[in-house]
């Protein structure tokens, strides 16, 4: 895992601006504390690495320059962020079809290679997690590449006469407007995190997964999508074939995801998909560390009992993290900086400490996000089916139903039900983060509309016509909750502490699978449980309390928390933010009074609006210090020094050896 900066543009690469890069990248030196590396690519191209060195430690130094000789050598330059997991047997055929020429042993030389033989059809063979920005000295075009499910990020801005690339959104705010971009507040508002392609900086954008951007030199950038995961369920599908070759394909993944040349270990919660992935890791590292966090408030918040449980079945070593209120008041400004843009969900303050801590024994941690995604695990996914006898009544009928909804007193059995069950999917369902509805976005907004969900969902209801309700929930899920959420707050918070975090659930070959289950074999009907088949596939690998619990999602205390122990935080967060102007924040104000009281549960709303107040009191006034991590580029494991601080119009024309 690591953190790259890019620029292509029309001026000459000075040493001026090399500095300022060198500066910039100092803001994300916790994804590379292992090797810097920053050069003058070109006449108006430079490239800038933090390296979190993985496989081959010794070698595999970015920028990286490809082919290492020949007539083209140094044609193409490389700057990449993430595991391919195929990358031998890429190797291979690059060698047996092509005769390709390596200098190290690792698999950013592949890509590279991949790249100079295939072009842009070589992102269609890879197995893994990326993002990267590659330059082609001889076409004078730059590339840059984000994997199917955008487990890895990619920002983009773009300025008078240059294109600007970056694993993080700081390195870019020197060079893009303070200005702030009110569509992606609204957006923000409604879906609790800002969806892909925006961000609140008006101007800086990220590649939406499966994206490619190119930018031929003096032109602007182009932007299409290479790749887009579908799902094609199959109501025929035999329950015991789909199982095996489900447990074929993870097992397969998990080996994969265990390569690496430093120390691996996991996260282990409460639920089926940590519990997987470990028990299927330990097949393959019996001692293998394993790590989950809870909290010190009761054991309806903690996973910690139930994990230690599974690991004792398992036989793998546990480390748990209690977090405490006072720490969550400490942590939360730091963690909103990491993000660079809010996600208010609670369940990053947890995650932000696991990673601390597994970061202290382990360089790697595999995890279990996308299994909810893909394999049907969210119990919103058994909507369709409780709705079914309302929906399917005539529109006459529909009409009367939605007249009495609106009728009844807020608050009243079945209200919420006949409002849903008379609502089209697409206007009713925008994925799992369902918290201020339009009224009370526009009551927020100071009566501002704002857009609604649809400016991002419409095009994939489209894309979906042709599914059933269930796979259409996932369709749109995939495509903007997990990039958005689930995989931003994933990398952000792990990379914090320099650690790299996979993701088994989401490879190729598991999707494959679980893009062609039938409903029946995700939220059947007989059950309560969802994720059918891969509690099926894991029988007899994972304990059986495991297999038939409930899902939990991540717990946290936020609703006690506002009610007591950060109750006088909050109010001192919207009392002294300067987002007045933005948002009404004495209507904030009546909610965390009335959320005190008792007389509502407005935790969720209360952290969507506090993550924001933070967000923009570190970002736009600076009344909140920016909490950067200090640069702590230290010396690799193997040996292999970082550089020692320089000027850095010292690295003019350097050529880097792999990544």
């Amino acid at each position: 895992m690591c953190g790259f900066l890019m620029y292509t543009g029309d001026a000459i690469i000075s040493a001026e601006l090399l500095g300022a890069m060198e500066r910039q990248l100092g803001l994300i030196d916790h994804r590379g504390p292992d090797d810097m590396a920053l050069q003058r690519v070109s006449t108006g191209v430079a490239a800038g690495f933090k390296r979190l060195a993985i496989i081959d430690r010794q070698g595999s130094r970015q920028p990286l320059r490809y082919p290492p000789s020949g007539p083209e050598a140094g044609r193409w330059t490389l700057v990449y962020n993430g595991e391919i997991y195929n990358y031998e047997a890429l190797r291979q055929e690059l060698v047996r079809e092509y005769g390709a020429e390596f200098a190290t042993d690792g698999d950013s030389e592949v890509l590279a290679a991949a790249f100079h033989y295939w072009g842009v059809a070589a992102l269609d063979r890879l197995r893994g997690m990326f993002a990267f920005a590659i330059w082609d000295e001889t076409t004078e075009t730059v590339y840059a590449a984000r994997d199917p499910f955008g487990i890895k990020p990619l920002y983009y801005l773009e300025t008078h006469g240059g294109l600007w690339l970056s694993s993080e959104k700081a390195p870019l705010l020197e060079h893009a407007t303070p200005d702030l971009d009110p569509t992606a507040l609204s957006l923000y508002l409604t879906m609790q995190y800002v969806p892909e392609p925006y961000t609140l900086h008006r101007g800086v954008s990220r590649l939406p997964a499966g994206g490619l951007l190119t930018r031929a030199f003096g032109g602007a950038a182009s932007v299409r999508r290479y790749s887009r995961p579908s799902f094609r369920p199959d109501p025929a599908a035999d329950e015991a074939a789909v199982v095996a070759e489900l447990r074929a394909a993870l097992r397969d993944s998990v080996r994969a995801h265990m390569r690496a040349d430093v120390p691996v270990g996991a996260f282990l919660s409460s639920g089926i998909d940590s519990t997987a992935i470990v028990a299927l890791a330990a097949e393959h590292h019996p001692r293998l560390q394993a790590f989950t966090a809870g909290f010190d408030t009761s054991t309806a918040f903690s996973e910690i009992e139930t994990a230690e449980r599974s690991a004792r079945h398992l036989g793998v070593e546990l480390f748990p993290t209690v977090v405490r209120p006072e720490q969550v008041m400490e942590a939360l400004p730091r963690i909103i900086w990491h993000l660079g843009d809010p996600v208010a969900d609670p369940s990053i303050v947890p995650l932000y400490f696991l990673a601390k801590t597994a970061a202290e024994h382990v360089t790697v941690v595999l995890s279990g996000e996308g299994a909810d995604e893909l394999a049907g695990g969210y119990t919103i996914y058994r909507e369709p089916r409780s709705l079914a006898p309302v929906a399917r009544l005539g529109a006459p009928l529909q009409r009367g139903l939605r007249a009495l909804a609106r009728a009844l007193p807020e608050g009243m059995r079945g209200k919420s039900y006949l409002q849903r069950a008379t609502t089209p999917i697409e206007q009713r369902y925008f994925g799992n983060a369902r918290v201020l509805g339009d009224d009370e976005k526009a009551r927020i907004l100071r009566g501002q509309p704002g857009v609604g969900h649809s400016h991002v969902t419409a095009a994939l209801y489209a894309e979906a016509a042709a599914l059933d309700p269930v796979a259409t929930m996932q369709h749109i899920d995939i495509n903007t909750w997990l990039p958005g959420d689930i995989l931003t707050k994933a990398d952000r918070m792990s990379m914090a502490h320099s650690l790299e975090l996979r993701v088994p659930f989401l490879d190729r070959r598991v999707f494959d699978v679980l893009s062609r289950l039938p409903d029946r074999l995700k939220v059947p009907a007989r059950s309560r449980t969802t994720k059918y088949a891969l509690r099926r596939a894991m029988d007899g690998i994972v304990p059986d309390f495991i297999t038939e619990r409930p899902k939990m999602g991540f717990p946290t205390p936020a609703r006690r928390w506002l009610r007591t122990d950060l109750a006088e935080w909050a109010h001192h967060i919207l009392s002294t933010s300067g987002a007045g102007h933005l948002l009404d924040l004495g209507y904030a104000h009546d909610l965390l009074k009335a959320h005190e009281r008792g007389d509502a549960d407005h935790a969720r709303k209360l952290w969507i609006v506090l993550s924001f107040c933070l967000w923009h009191g570190i970002f736009v006034e600076g009344s909140i210090p920016a909490p950067r991590p200090e640069p702590r580029t230290r010396p690799m494991v193997t040996g292999v020094p970082a550089p020692a601080r320089h000027d850095p119009a010292a690295e003019l024309g350097r050529a880097g050896q792999g990544s």
